[in-house]
């Protein structure tokens, strides 16, 4: 679980500690008759790690895109940081270390050079943490971008932005051409950030990524916010799965609501139950004698797919 930062003290009214790290609230942003995102609310509290869900076209990057600056909206209110970044997108940026799903590096530069050329660019470098995330993600930074896999410049885009001195993190679909090892280190990294009292901002289609390294999450559809909380509560909301063998005619005193389906042909019975329902539904199938007995909450998974059930995700 990722670790939090815990605050002793109620921070006064109107500190930087309450305020969120990013806070939109009706955002519309239209491109002729499209409405790539229409309504949409979020909200990113400071030092967390927040998972933002959609399929492509949901308006993920669109939304990222309006924070930085990049896109001017047509309507809704939208703070980053405590500003507008219609009007302060330079003051954002240099607080913000942004990565999107598909770098462009400048070819004739080395991996080294890039980042020299990024620290230049914000004005601030930490280069011990930099040799530390060269060797994490075994980059080669002394071969020029043109050779670089794409996978490789997404490490460079990454060592560059998990190594800025800055507040906020927005990582927009970021593993995208990582191997399946660098996906881990690149999940331990974003859990330190957090660690260290930063903020994160991860969209991303990989639900088992986002369940591993995320507090919260808003999942969105068609430019709305559809579901929106913390993993912990909102798995709270949805039916835990109960799998157990029950012995030939046995009929467990369930809570009421909660029924035991005839067994599969694997022999094990499935049972759904609410979270407030799950405790008295185990010792009542234990007492009935099931063998076997597994407990599982709602996945992240379960929690998507209530949405987009049906749909290419």
């Amino acid at each position: 679980m990722t670790p939090t930062v815990t605050v002793t003290r109620p921070a006064p009214v109107g500190s930087p500690i309450q305020e969120p790290a990013i806070e939109v609230a009706g955002l519309v942003k239209t491109f002729g008759r499209l409405h790539a995102v229409d309504g949409l609310d979020l909200r990113v509290r400071r030092g967390q790690v927040h998972g933002f869900l959609g399929p492509n076209g949901a308006g993920k990057s669109t939304t990222i895109r309006v924070l930085l600056g990049m896109y001017r909206r047509n309507a809704g209110e939208v703070r980053v940081l405590g500003r507008d970044p219609a009007q302060e997108a330079g003051a954002i940026t240099r607080r913000t270390a942004y990565v999107p799903g598909d770098v462009a590096l400048w070819p004739s530069l080395t991996g080294a050079q890039t980042l020299d050329a990024f620290a230049a660019l914000r004005g601030r470098r930490d280069r011990r943490r930099e040799a530390e995330l060269i060797e994490a993600f075994s980059l080669d930074p002394s071969k020029p971008v043109r050779s670089y896999s794409k996978g490789n410049r997404q490490k460079v885009a990454l060592i560059a932005a998990l190594a800025a001195p800055c507040e906020l993190l927005i990582l927009d679909e970021p593993t995208t051409g990582l191997d399946p090892l660098q996906e881990e280190v690149f999940q331990t990294c974003v859990r330190e950030a957090a660690a260290g009292g930063r903020t994160v901002l991860l969209s991303s289609h990989l639900l088992d990524e986002v369940d591993r390294v995320c507090d919260a999450v808003t999942i969105i559809k068609d430019g709305r916010t559809v579901e929106t909380g913390t993993l912990a509560a909102l798995r709270h909301l949805r039916n835990s799965t109960i799998t157990c063998r029950l012995p030939d005619g046995a009929v467990p005193g369930l809570p009421r609501g909660v029924d035991a389906p005839p067994p599969g042909a694997d022999g094990v019975t499935r049972i759904s139950a609410p979270a407030k329902d799950v405790s008295d539904a185990l010792s009542a199938l234990i007492a009935a004698g099931a063998q076997g007995t597994t407990c599982t909450p709602a996945s992240l998974e379960d929690l998507f797919l209530r949405h987009y059930e049906g749909q290419a995700r």
